[in-house]
């Protein structure tokens, strides 16, 4: 009886410091993963990349993108696109039966203080600004402002990079043939130099003048 209690005993001891044992290993183990990671990379060794989330987009090669349309004052349907990083492009075109147009403002809008905080409302107002501009392309001074960039510098306002392409269709009307204006001197002329022929011939010399009268009373336009 003595013995087996002895044995039990033994037992019960053996399994405690078996858990013991299991459950320092599992705690080294996770130092020892903690220490390296603080750590970090090792001489000679590649640091790992950080994983990108999926949901983190990539910024476009070609910098950002802004558009939209407008009626401008003289009825015509126009266009707008920016694009660009740092510094924007503009790009107007508008058009209104066989009439077209098109030009390009430049501008940098970081340069504005409330640019990056409000971007939207930025690209809303310059919108604006272009509808009611009278005139539309060809004003080299007249700049394309936001209102909440007023008192920004003069590089955050569009300003005209080039004289536009105006392509206008002209009525056939306006044209006057050349060949028939030529014409018609043409014909002037050879009714002049028959009615003296004819005062020549059929009249003395010092009648000539008046034959030539009589002559250009007598005969129609056509001779």
């Amino acid at each position: 009886m003595t013995l087996l209690t002895n044995l039990t005993v033994m037992l019960v001891i053996a399994c405690i410091s078996q858990q013991f044992m299991v459950a320092h290993c599992q705690g080294s183990k996770k130092r020892g993963m903690k220490k390296k990671e603080n750590e970090g990379p090792k001489d000679g060794e590649q640091p790992k990349p950080p994983v990108q989330s999926p949901d983190k987009k990539s910024s476009s090669p070609k910098g950002n993108v802004f558009k939209g349309k407008f009626s401008a004052k003289d009825k015509m349907q126009c266009t707008w696109v920016a694009t660009g990083d740092d510094a924007f492009v503009l790009s107007v075109n508008c058009k209104k039966g066989q009439t077209s147009l098109d030009c390009e403002y430049v501008a940098k809008p970081a340069t504005c203080p409330g640019y990056e905080s409000n971007t939207k409302a930025y690209w809303k107002q310059i919108a604006r600004a272009l509808k009611k501009n009278k005139n539309l392309c060809f004003d080299s001074t007249a700049l394309i402002k936001a209102g909440m960039c007023r008192k920004a510098p003069k590089d955050a306002h569009f300003k005209l990079n080039y004289t536009p392409r105006d392509i206008v269709t002209l009525p056939r009307s306006t044209i006057q043939p050349r060949s028939s204006l030529s014409a018609s001197s043409f014909g002037a002329k050879s009714c002049a130099v028959d009615r003296k022929r004819l005062a020549e011939e059929y009249c003395a010399a010092s009648w000539s003048s008046l034959c030539t009268f009589f002559f250009s009373m007598v005969q129609n336009d056509d001779c």
